[in-house]
């Protein structure tokens, strides 16, 4: 059954530390209504698209720190940020937006929101459970630090798969289904979404397709080069961005791959400040493993295309059935440990 939809990755170039927010969100209405020159009916924005990538930095003030994250319990009603939810309504698009946020509690999450212009609200969140990096800041002064661990906690809202209503004309509904009709790949499209490094953790991505899921949508904030994040090997700084940007295309396919499902990807990319470097890289990838469409620079940029999620079909019915082929049974090591434990030596 073909179920076509037109997506988009909003791909947003430098982002400096003392830019302001209204005017960012200028730049992502901008975004916006290219795609609707496309008839686009989806787009996803970056990981924390609002700010700079502020956890590379080291704040001691808390009212400084605050002026990062977006308070408030619903984000459309934010005055920075009211204006895109506004336009998405206007151009029936709806959206991914990932941001920091500030819970009534004082917690923090580095978060994602899925908008349906549709139903004129947001419809699912997702808070970024895999945060990388440390608390402290690297010794070395040189050293580009990624301090999420110190301002944001581990997201609790798991990975739930979502139903996207209004993208796909003529999907099943449950109001209409017959006594004993299958309704397997003929309802809305079924989303999940991640943050960032959870794009690395298999994890992740084989939760939502356990779900069905037909789509996986991520923003990130990808240093160009990491090495004292990352630990890898020295390298130029030309190469480094190369291997960054290899990592972060493998994973995207791999797993779309591997779960049958279409991927869209969306970067903060560029050069902040003049001197951090975030790789671009943007793309769409199709549920056999293949890149669709990609960014072709480190800007502002909307990388689109359209999709067919009947597609998925093959890979969740015949390579990857999981019904049929998951041995649950040899699985258990994984969910009941968490780091590794090497072999017992001879």
């Amino acid at each position: 059954m073909s179920r076509k939809i037109r997506v988009a990755a909003a791909q947003v170039g430098a982002v400096h530390k003392d830019a302001i927010k209204s005017e960012t969100v200028k730049r992502l209405v901008t975004l916006l209504q290219e795609a609707a020159t496309h008839t686009i009916q989806l787009v996803v924005f970056p990981e924390a698209t609002l700010t700079t990538f502020f956890p590379r930095h080291l704040f001691t003030s808390q009212e400084e720190l605050d002026t990062y994250f977006e308070h408030g319990a619903d984000i459309s009603q934010s005055p920075d940020v009211k204006p895109l939810f506004l336009e998405a309504d206007k151009l029936g698009i709806d959206f991914v937006l990932g941001y920091a946020e500030r819970t009534p509690e004082g917690k923090g999450y580095n978060t994602c929101v899925y908008y349906s212009a549709s139903e004129g609200k947001v419809t699912s969140k997702y808070r970024k459970i895999h945060l990388p990096g440390t608390v402290e800041p690297f010794a070395d002064p040189e050293a580009v630090n990624q301090l999420e661990k110190r301002y944001f906690t581990p997201g609790d809202l798991g990975f739930k798969a979502f139903r996207a209503p209004g993208l796909v004309e003529g999907a099943t509904k449950k109001s209409s289904i017959k006594p004993g009709e299958s309704t397997v790949g003929k309802g809305d499209p079924i989303l999940g979404m991640m943050i960032c490094n959870d794009r690395r953790w298999p994890e992740a991505w084989r939760a939502y397709a356990l779900q069905g899921a037909e789509l996986l949508v991520f923003g990130y904030n990808t240093g160009g080069n990491m090495a004292h994040l990352w630990g890898s090997k020295p390298m130029s700084p030309e190469a480094a961005q190369k291997e960054a940007l290899f990592h972060s295309r493998l994973v995207q396919q791999a797993n779309s791959y591997m779960n049958a499902c279409f991927s869209i990807s969306a970067a903060r990319c560029g050069l902040d400040d003049g001197k951090y470097d975030l790789i671009g890289g943007s793309s769409i990838c199709s549920p056999e493993g293949h890149v669709v469409a990609e960014a072709k620079g480190v800007g502002d940029e909307l990388v689109w295309a359209e999709v067919d999620l009947g597609e998925c079909r093959q890979g969740k019915e015949k390579t990857f059935d999981f019904g049929r082929h998951r041995r649950v049974e040899a699985y258990g090591m994984i969910v009941d440990r968490t780091g590794a434990e090497e072999a017992e030596l001879l």
